[in-house]
């Protein structure tokens, strides 16, 4: 790839060239205003297609598993699951285009968007007027993806930085895979 291809030309390649990774992200939320808000972190890995695990640690701990049929989201301070098809809940989401297949791009309008930060970006608007998200920014360096930014309807912000991202590690298939805890209070299907 050229070092100075776009944001598009990044996103491709690295949908094209990327069937697993494993990331450390901190995660920073500004209401509409600009107004800072919860800060987290935590790590995440993902299988195409549909198969991610998101661990937040701080500050509130919470696993989100994507098994390739559903995605569970655990909750072990309200010792909670809460359960959704995968199809209903990627939708026009982050993970749809981190984790999703090639298809989950034809959820979004595409396009460039500029250079900022030292990184290209490329701006996903979701087809979906349902989505909780009015527009999602991916920032790529040469070496792949580096940020996202993702706005929702009400005009809060969250951005994702990622540090130590693996491109097509050999991930455990036991990490996408989910057995809610003894005494757990299941909500969904």
């Amino acid at each position: 790839m050229p070092a100075r291809a776009g944001g598009l030309d990044r996103l491709n390649a690295f949908i094209g060239g990327t069937q697993s990774a494993r990331a450390a992200f901190s995660q920073k939320v500004v209401d509409r205003n600009g107004k800072p808000g919860q800060q987290s972190s935590g790590t995440l890995e993902f299988s195409r297609p549909g198969r991610f695990r998101w661990v937040y640690d701080k500050p509130y701990a919470q696993v989100i598993v994507g098994d390739g049929e559903k995605v569970w989201i655990h909750d072990p301070d309200l010792n909670q699951v809460t359960v959704r098809r995968l199809d209903l809940a990627l939708g026009s989401t982050p993970a749809a285009l981190l984790a999703g297949n090639n298809d989950a791009l034809k959820s979004f309008v595409l396009a460039e968007d500029g250079e900022r930060d030292g990184l290209q970006w490329a701006l996903a608007t979701p087809r979906d007027k349902e989505s909780q998200f009015a527009r999602i920014r991916m920032g790529f360096s040469a070496a792949g993806i580096e940020a996202m930014e993702l706005t929702d309807k009400f005009g809060q912000q969250t951005t994702l930085r990622f540090s130590g991202f693996t491109r097509n590690p050999r991930l455990d298939p036991a990490e996408f895979s989910f057995t809610a805890p003894p005494g757990a209070e299941i909500v969904g299907p």
